[in-house]
């Protein structure tokens, strides 16, 4: 039976397979964010090794330091599983994939002011799914815009090829790589309010503005997804996960991609 559309109009669907992305609306209610939010706050406060290792006594002069992302968090939390697994979602991503969407990474970003951004990069680069793409959701957890710290996208470059990445500039990303767009596309500004998604192709260049505010986080729950028709994927994103929690193992991608075997891409992305 062909998949039947469920949460996304044919106007969405379009601006995603043309853009390369698309915001969606409504698809948490204020309660569900306020759980997420609670839930990483007290996250914020211990270390868990190979996930989040704060340096909680000190100041070091980066606010990262205190506050880094906290990697694949559905793997010792229950409540991000869930989230990860949220059924609006994972409808949403039905409906681009036009089949079923299988969760392969989670991750959760404190960006507390005076944060350094994240330089220009494509996510298939790291995921490697194939054949395929991985599409994320990105949530915003507080309001998203240029001054804290919001994403910025490079339309239609969800058809431009993966490249081996540029070395960035470390005053201004705390990630290594950066992509240089083409010439005729510009990156802007994706202004989100909280509880809006973000979902975009794995080939679409993005990145996101430094934190220059003093007093405002820019918090936010990020998923990465690939379509179920999927053959293999980077051995880092296993297990991967159905909407009802069962898992998935794909087969790991050996393929060293545009930078060839020898280079390894840096994991956590």
């Amino acid at each position: 039976m062909a998949y039947q559309p469920i949460t996304l109009t044919a106007a969405q669907k379009h601006q995603f397979e043309t853009e390369g992305y698309l915001i969606v609306k409504g698809l948490f209610s204020e309660e569900q964010l306020e759980e997420i939010r609670t839930v990483f706050a007290a996250i914020g406060e211990r270390t868990i090794p190979g996930h989040f290792e704060p340096e909680l006594q000190g100041d070091s002069g980066d606010p990262l330091r205190r506050y880094p992302r906290v990697m694949h968090p559905h793997r010792f939390d229950e409540a991000a599983k869930r989230y990860m697994l949220h059924p609006p979602v994972l409808e949403a991503l039905g409906d681009l994939y036009e089949e079923e969407a299988l969760a392969a990474q989670s991750m959760f970003y404190y960006k507390p002011p005076g944060s350094r951004g994240q330089a220009l990069h494509q996510d298939n680069f790291y995921l490697k799914v194939e054949p395929g793409n991985c599409i994320a959701a990105w949530t915003a957890i507080d309001p998203a815009d240029e001054d804290n710290g919001g994403l910025l996208v490079v339309p239609k470059t969800h058809d431009y090829e993966i490249v081996c990445p540029d070395y960035a500039d470390a005053k201004e990303s705390f990630t290594t790589h950066y992509v240089k767009p083409p010439k005729d596309r510009k990156a802007v500004p994706v202004v989100m309010e909280a509880g809006d998604v973000l979902f975009f192709n794995g080939n679409l260049i993005h990145g996101s503005y430094r934190n220059r505010t003093k007093d405002r986080f820019r918090r936010a729950f990020i998923c990465h997804y690939a379509n179920a028709s999927a053959m293999q994927i980077s051995s880092h994103y296993q297990p991967l996960y159905r909407g009802d929690g069962s898992e998935v193992t794909l087969a790991n991608n050996p393929d060293g991609g545009p930078c060839g075997v020898e280079f390894e891409p840096l994991y956590p992305h």
